[in-house]
């Protein structure tokens, strides 16, 4: 049975405001990228990002799979998968502007949809993860780099991410109360992202480091990587702590510190 009525389809209202803020890559001028301020660090950087966003096809792949059921979440999820691409595309666009080549066989080696999540739930907690990750991570990024198309960039797709995590934390809520039976999954996204001495990302623990033609590549950790490397010594903690705040909402519970994710876990596996 659908889990939304159709007057109460959020994805209408989602495509509408997405329709207005929508932007085009034709609009960013890359016949004007000023190759003086392209450092070299600048395009391993940018391939680790397409190679992250080359993931959107397989993850919609999978949500279309595992959301059958629903309607709403997977209208939204096309949406989400048209930016995502775009994303890729965009990226891709800039360095063919700077003449760089992107390996078309990598790219095919990442096409196999992402399995199953334990439960509906825990997959939409992890994407709410991934994209606070580089919501964040585009956004210092764009204040970042030198060269003034890049950082344009940079900056629209992390104003495209901070949509996305919202609207994934609003099927997560909406999901957990139609099934609560699924919040020891969420704890454990929780407490797995959260909890960690290194900042995973969602698409690099589960697609890229597990492809074979991956290795030795730039990946989303590569772009990572060099986020931290730039950043405040305690970057990486701010963030978790905006995970653990965000997925909190989400469950109506405190998650500020490490042990009331522990706590929480104890309490629904009880």
């Amino acid at each position: 049975m659908p889990t939304a009525a159709p007057e109460e389809a959020h994805s209408f209202e989602v495509f509408q405001h997405y329709e207005r803020l929508q932007w085009k890559v034709s609009e960013l001028g890359l016949e004007n990228v000023r190759r003086d301020l392209v450092d070299p660090a600048y395009i391993s950087l940018v391939k680790g990002v397409v190679m992250g966003e080359a993931t959107s096809l397989p993850g919609l792949h999978g949500f279309l799979s595992e959301f059958d059921d629903d309607y709403d979440c997977s209208a939204f999820v096309a949406v989400w998968a048209y930016q995502e691409l775009q994303h890729h595309y965009a990226f891709r666009a800039w360095l063919k502007a700077v003449d760089v080549h992107i390996d078309q066989a990598r790219i095919e080696a990442l096409r196999e949809p992402y399995e199953r999540g334990i439960t509906p739930s825990a997959t939409l907690a992890t994407n709410v993860i991934s994209e606070i990750i580089v919501n964040t991570a585009y956004r210092a990024l764009s204040a970042w780099v030198r060269e003034p198309i890049l950082s344009d960039l940079f900056l629209r797709a992390s104003r495209d991410e901070a949509g996305h995590a919202r609207e994934f934390l609003y099927y997560l809520k909406r999901r957990l109360n139609q099934h609560p039976e699924e919040l020891t999954s969420v704890l454990e996204r929780v407490h797995f992202y959260a909890t960690s001495s290194r900042l995973n990302h969602p698409v690099g623990v589960y697609k890229h480091q597990l492809v074979e033609e991956m290795r030795g590549y730039e990946t989303v950790d590569d772009v990572i990587d060099v986020y931290l490397r730039f950043s405040p010594p305690d970057e990486q903690d701010r963030l978790q702590a905006k995970l653990r705040r965000a997925l909190g909402s989400a469950i109506g519970r405190d998650l500020t510190r490490n042990s009331d994710i522990r706590q929480a876990l104890a309490d629904s596996m009880a």
